[in-house]
C-alpha cells in the first residue's frame, strides 16, 4: 500500500474524470490521499470531494502562501471558523512561504505561517509546509519560535545539509515526481539520507514524474516515484512502500484499517 501525502484531486483539473482518477489510484495501491487545503475559495470543494471517499481521502486546513495578501487576516478568520466546524482534520496546511511568484507580501506570509504553526502546536497536528524559494526563511521561522512540531517539507527543495536541518527539526521530506527528472539534485539527497525520513507525494495535478512530465499528475503515479527511490537507494520497491506508508500513517495518525466498497469509485 502507498500513501500520497499531497494531492489536490479536488482541483478543477480533475472535474471531468475525478472518479476515474481516484479509482486508478486505488487500483495502483495508493489507498490513502492527503488533501492539502489552499484557501476559502477551494475549501468547500475539497470537503465535498473528501466526503464521497471517506476511507481514502483525508483533509487538512490551511492557507497557502500564494493566497496571502493585505487581507490575510480574513483568510485566517475563515480558517479559524472551519477549525471550529470540522473535527476530523489531519494536519494544518498547506502553509509556508513562497518567494518565487511574488515577494510583495513577504511579511504577511510570515505572520500567516506563524499563526498556523501556533494552531498546529495547540491542536497537536502536523503541518504541511510549502517552501518555494524560501527554505532559509522557513528554517528561521521554525527555529526562532521553537514550535516543537512535526510535519512535512512538501516538495523538498534543499540539499543534503538542508535535509539534515529539516530532519533535526522533526520534519519528513516530501519526495515527488521531481526525483525522476534527469537534472534533479534530489537523487543525491535521497542517496545520502535514510528513507525513514521521507514520504511520497505527487502534488497532483502538478509535477508529474517521468515519463509523464509536463502532463497532468495524479496519485496513481506514486509507484513510479517509489521505484525511482528504490533504484537510487538500492532498496526493494516493497520496502520503500512499507516505510513511507508507515511514516505517513504515523505522522497523520491515519486509520490502519478501513472498509472497501462503501463509496462510489
Amino acid at each position: 500500500m502507498y500513501i500520497d501525502t499531497h494531492s489536490h484531486v479536488y482541483a478543477e483539473e480533475f472535474d471531468n474524470d475525478r472518479e476515474e482518477t481516484i479509482k486508478r489510484a486505488i487500483e495502483a495501491g495508493v489507498s490513502q490521499l492527503i488533501l492539502p487545503d489552499i484557501d476559502q475559495s477551494t475549501r468547500e470543494r475539497m470537503f465535498e470531494v473528501a466526503a464521497k471517499y471517506p476511507d481514502h481521502l483525508f483533509t487538512t486546513l490551511g492557507v497557502h502562501p500564494t493566497s496571502v495578501n493585505l487581507d490575510y487576516k480574513s483568510e485566517l478568520k475563515a480558517l479559524e471558523r472551519e477549525l471550529n466546524n470540522h473535527s476530523n482534520i489531519f494536519a494544518i496546511g498547506e502553509c509556508g512561504i513562497d518567494l518565487y511568484w511574488d515577494k510583495t507580501y513577504y511579511q504577511e506570509q510570515i505572520r500567516t505561517l506563524e499563526w498556523q504553526l501556533h494552531i498546529a502546536r495547540d491542536m497537536n497536528l502536523p503541518v504541511i509546509i510549502h517552501s518555494r524559494e524560501s527554505l532559509p526563511e522557513i528554517f528561521n521561522v521554525l527555529q526562532r519560535q521553537h514550535y516543537n512540531i512535526k510535519g512535512i517539507l512538501h516538495c523538498f527543495p534543499g540539499n543534503e545539509e538542508d535535509a539534515s536541518r529539516a530532519i533535526d527539526l522533526g520534519f519528513l521530506l516530501g519526495i515527488g515526481g521531481v526525483v525522476t527528472f534527469k537534472k534533479s539534485s534530489m537523487a543525491e539527497v535521497i542517496r545520502r539520507k535514510d528513507i525513514e525520513h521521507i514520504v511520497l507525494e505527487t502534488d497532483s495535478p502538478y509535477l508529474a514524474p517521468v515519463p509523464y512530465r509536463a502532463k497532468r499528475n495524479e496519485s496513481s503515479y506514486i509507484p513510479i516515484i517509489a521505484e525511482k527511490i528504490a533504484e537510487i537507494t538500492g532498496h526493494e520497491t516493497k520496502k520503500i512502500a512499507e516505510i513511507t506508508t508507515n511514516n505517513a500513517m504515523k505522522l497523520f495518525n491515519l486509520p490502519r484499517e478501513y472498509s472497501h466498497g462503501t463509496e462510489k469509485v
